[in-house]
Order: structure tokens, then sequence, then C-alpha cells
């Protein structure tokens, strides 16, 4: 049932075929300069060194003089701009919102019930969201100067 046994498109011995294919690469010399396993020490490269710095004189390497910590200079960041001074707009777009989260949670604190809570208090969100969003400046604040920076 193997569909491989019959098939006439491959070599015979594939094994055959590679052990040749690897006979003509040493031959060209392919592959001499890689590092053989078998001849390889099992010396680490820290040893290495280690020889390696044995045989070569030693010079007195001057370090560099360490400094305090306290003596370093450290980025002090500035202070942060005030915060904006809110709109009118701005603020009843917030009690939007928060009129929409009490209608949500407590609908009973007007009287009302959940069942008509409920869709005003969405009503309510979403309009004090899309207020919000619609108020956004898509414009550099007034005092940026001429340089309105690197836009694409």
């Amino acid at each position: 049932m193997n569909a491989r046994r019959d098939s006439t498109d491959g070599p015979e011995n594939v094994d055959e075929l590679f052990a040749e294919i690897v006979a003509g690469l040493e031959r060209d010399g392919v592959g001499k300069d890689w590092l053989d396993l078998d001849e390889a020490s099992p010396v680490s490269d820290l040893e290495a060194r280690d020889d390696a710095a044995d045989d070569t004189p030693s010079d007195p390497v001057e370090e560099p003089e360490r400094r305090d910590r306290d003596d370093e200079d450290h980025y002090v960041p500035p202070e942060p701009p005030p915060f904006p001074v809110l709109r009118a707009s701005t603020i009843a777009a917030l009690g939007l919102f928060v009129l929409g989260i009490v209608l949500l949670v407590a609908p009973g604190l007007f009287g009302l019930q959940s069942r008509i809570g409920t869709p005003l208090s969405l009503v309510a969100l979403c309009a004090g969201v899309g207020w919000l969003i619609l108020r956004m400046r898509n414009t550099p604040p007034p005092d940026s100067g001429w340089d309105d920076g690197a836009q694409v």
C-alpha cells in the first residue's frame, strides 16, 4: 500500500547518492575550515582567555576613576503645564456622563424603575461621551508658535 515503493521519480538508493555528493564536496575542499568536533579541545573560552593572558606581559591598566552617585547630574524634568480650565460645554458633557452612570447604577434615586432608567442612562452616557469626542480639538494649542512640528 505504500505509494513511495513503486515511485520511479527518485534515486533507488538515497544513502549512496548522499555519500557521493559529500565525497565530491570534500574533494573540492568544501568544509575543511569548519571546526571538527572530534579535534576540538574541551577547554572553555574562559580558560583559553586566561591562558592567553598568562602568555602576554601584564601592563598596569589604569581604571577609570569612580564617581559618587551624588556627584552625577541627574535629569530633572520640568514642571508640567497647568491643567486647562474646563469650558461650560465640557462640564455639561461630563455632567451627562455622570448622570448616565447614576441612572444606570441607582435609578431609584430619581424615582424611576430600572426598565425606564436603563435606556435613559444609556442615552445620557452616549450623549456625554459623544459630546466630549465632538469637542476634541484637532488644532495645535494657541501658544505653540509658528512651528507646528512634523505633520504628515
